[in-house]
C-alpha cells in the first residue's frame, strides 16, 4: 500500500509538472536536472511562518506562476487564512493537516493530492508533530498567506 501511495504521488507530481504553468515557464528545449543537493531552499516567511522552507523548481513564488517544494517543520501550524490563488499540493512525506473553517481536519499522508481553491477558502494548514512535512506545490499565481481578520482595505 505504501508503494502505491508513493507511485501515486510521483504520478500526480509529474502531471502537475506538465501543466500549463510549467510549460509556460520552460519554453527552452534544454532539459533541466537538479539533484537534491542543488536545490536552493529559502525561508518562506520567517515572521509569519517560522521554520517553513520553500524551493522554487520553476517560476518565482513571489511574482507569479510557480512549482515548488515546501517543508513544514514537525508541529507547525498556520492560523486560519486564505490564499489569493488556487494551489495544487502533493504530499511527499509526513502527515499534512488541513482544516477547513468549521470542519473536521483532513490528515493526508504521502501520495495525497489536495486542490486548495483561491479566494475565500478559509483553512488552517499544519504538520503533524511526528515528523516534518514535505510538499510539492504549484499555482498559476504568486504565493500569499492572508490571515483571516486582516482583510485588505
Amino acid at each position: 500500500m505504501k508503494r502505491f501511495a508513493w507511485l501515486m504521488a510521483v504520478a500526480v507530481a509529474l502531471t502537475l509538472v506538465s501543466s500549463s504553468a510549467a510549460r509556460a515557464q520552460t519554453k527552452s528545449q534544454t532539459p533541466v536536472f537538479e539533484q537534491t543537493g542543488d536545490i536552493q531552499w529559502k525561508d518562506l516567511d520567517p515572521k509569519g511562518a517560522p521554520g517553513v522552507k520553500i524551493a522554487d523548481l520553476w517560476g518565482d513564488h513571489t511574482k507569479g506562476a510557480y512549482g515548488a517544494l515546501l517543508i513544514f517543520p514537525a508541529g507547525f501550524e498556520a492560523p486560519l487564512h486564505t490564499h489569493t490563488h488556487a494551489i495544487h499540493i502533493v504530499v511527499i512525506s509526513g502527515t499534512y493537516i488541513q482544516t477547513p473553517d468549521g470542519k473536521l481536519a483532513n490528515r493526508m499522508g504521502p501520495g495525497t493530492y489536495v486542490f486548495q481553491p483561491g479566494g475565500n477558502y478559509r483553512h488552517v494548514s499544519a504538520c503533524d508533530k511526528a515528523s516534518e512535512c514535505k510538499l510539492f506545490i504549484e499555482s498559476d499565481g504568486a504565493f500569499d498567506l492572508l490571515p483571516v481578520g486582516s482583510a485588505k482595505k
